[in-house]
């Protein structure tokens, strides 16, 4: 559903309508789950119960019911940084991990990830997998830009020196 489809259905679930709360569940949740998976890794579906359960707590605050999925990434990518932050998990040993070229690419990626900060997986997955300027990756980060951009350059660093080794 495009956001001028799903307006109507937020003002009725702003309204206390069940059904249509349960459509923007629906909505909503495979959304969320692709923003909160590469943050918070192995707590990506953890994230993205956290994040949906704010979103509905406070789903009367939003004013712009157009604005859905840009609230909800907002939300969504905090929760991510939150639950990443609070669960941190223990490194796998570098020659435990898969090299580079390995059939299970996607492994190779994610145990790459998994050495990164919360910080630093959040803006490499709103700058290179979402696709967000620098600006906008700030505003969702309630950031700098210029900490963007410096946090955007060590992770990459980070991430290729790690995928190198």
């Amino acid at each position: 559903m495009n956001p001028d489809e799903l307006a109507p259905l937020v003002r009725q679930a702003q309204r206390g309508d069940t059904l249509a709360m349960n459509d923007l569940l629906d909505a909503l949740a495979p959304y969320v789950g692709r923003i909160c998976a590469p943050i918070a890794l192995g707590h990506g579906p953890d994230a993205a119960q956290e994040a949906l359960i704010a979103i509905f707590k406070s789903l009367k605050t939003l004013r712009a019911p157009e604005a859905l999925f840009s609230w909800a990434r907002t939300i969504a990518v905090r929760e991510a940084v939150r639950i990443a932050r609070d669960r941190r998990t223990v490194p796998a040993e570098l020659d435990d991990l898969p090299q580079p070229g390995d059939p299970q690419l996607e492994t190779d990626i994610e145990d790459v990830l998994r050495r990164l900060s919360p910080e630093h997986r959040a803006i490499l997955v709103l700058r290179d997998q979402e696709g967000y300027s620098e600006t906008e990756a700030a505003a969702l980060l309630l950031i700098g830009t210029g900490t963007v951009k410096s946090r955007l350059h060590r992770a990459r660093r980070t991430f290729r020196k790690a995928w190198s080794e």
